[in-house]
């Protein structure tokens, strides 16, 4: 095995050991799809379609992943749904 070889082999190891964490949104009674949909635009950077998709999952299997990422970059997002008035949490 080269040395060029070894040391991306290495550079994968790492990059898979690294945790990915996601915010997973709740449904809840309270919230309009509108309001999910225009909150996940504007906090996680979804396009409209994506956001959408997301709400009627959420709305129809009780919750959804809308944002994968690292722990630094998903808190302050999170904490945006959570203050938009939505059930989120970080995992």
């Amino acid at each position: 095995m080269s040395t060029k070889e070894r040391i991306q082999e290495e550079s994968s190891v790492a990059e898979l050991e690294q945790k990915e964490n996601q915010i997973v949104l709740f449904n809840d009674e309270v919230n309009t799809f509108d309001h999910v949909i225009n909150t996940l635009i504007h906090v996680c950077d979804h396009t409209p379609e994506q956001a959408e998709q997301c709400s009627i999952i959420v709305h129809y299997k009780g919750k959804c992943t809308v944002k994968t990422g690292s722990y630094d970059d998903l808190k302050p997002r999170c904490s945006l749904l959570l203050d938009a008035g939505l059930s989120a949490e970080l995992v």
